[in-house]
């Protein structure tokens, strides 16, 4: 019979957050070839996973601890360039990038709400800046 531990960063993941801006740390940036849906050329997703710290707002540690996954495709590399800008890189044409470079950075992510699956799961729909202290508490 398996025996299985969870670790407090397993007991987070999929805790839904409530909608807004948080501070978080980006755990590692991948790479994962995939077919498209319609079977012609295939795409790669670069998955992201992020951390969050608390909320960049208000400073609220609530959520801290919560682990949010979301991709970018490389058929729509524009989405990309919100999350290059709040790291304080400015993307030019022809300029190549390393999206893993991000890997240990902290940025300010909209975490957002939708149903997958039947399920509420938290969403982000590539709406970043850069960090900014926050107003009346002890985060920065």
């Amino acid at each position: 019979m398996p025996i299985i531990q969870f670790s407090k960063r397993d007991l987070m993941r999929g805790k839904v957050v409530l909608p807004g801006w948080y501070r978080m740390k980006i755990e590692s940036v991948g790479e994962q070839p995939a077919a498209s849906k319609e079977g012609r050329s295939p795409s790669t997703n670069y998955p992201v996973e992020g951390t969050i710290l608390y909320n960049a707002d208000t400073g609220d540690k609530e959520f801290e601890g919560v682990a949010i996954d979301w991709n970018f495709n490389s058929k729509a590399m524009g989405f990309a360039r919100g999350f290059l800008e709040s790291l304080g890189e400015v993307p030019t044409e022809g300029k190549r990038y390393e999206l893993a470079a991000a890997e240990g950075k902290e940025l300010d992510v909209f975490v957002e709400n939708g149903i997958w699956q039947g399920r509420q799961v938290n969403r982000v729909e590539h709406k970043y800046r850069a960090p900014r202290p926050v107003e009346g508490s002890g985060a920065a």
